[in-house]
């Protein structure tokens, strides 16, 4: 009954993150080439890390961690 359960879980785990690796992959594939220009690159890590801290900050007013 249980002389393959370890095998069976580390195929599980495996899948996991083969899926997540897909995903992550088709998601933000289309970024890489905007990447490639100096330009759009700037722009892409300017506007991400504005979206961080954005996101950052809109959590702490909502949740109460600071006075808004």
């Amino acid at each position: 009954m249980f002389e393959g359960f370890w095998l069976n879980i580390s195929r599980y785990f495996s899948y996991f993150i083969t899926i997540t690796l897909g995903v992550l992959f088709f998601a933000f594939g289309w970024l890489v080439p905007l990447f490639k220009r100096p330009v759009t690159a700037i722009a892409l890590v300017g506007f991400f890390v504005a979206s961080l801290i954005f996101v950052a900050l809109t959590l702490k007013a909502m949740l109460g961690l600071s006075p808004v």
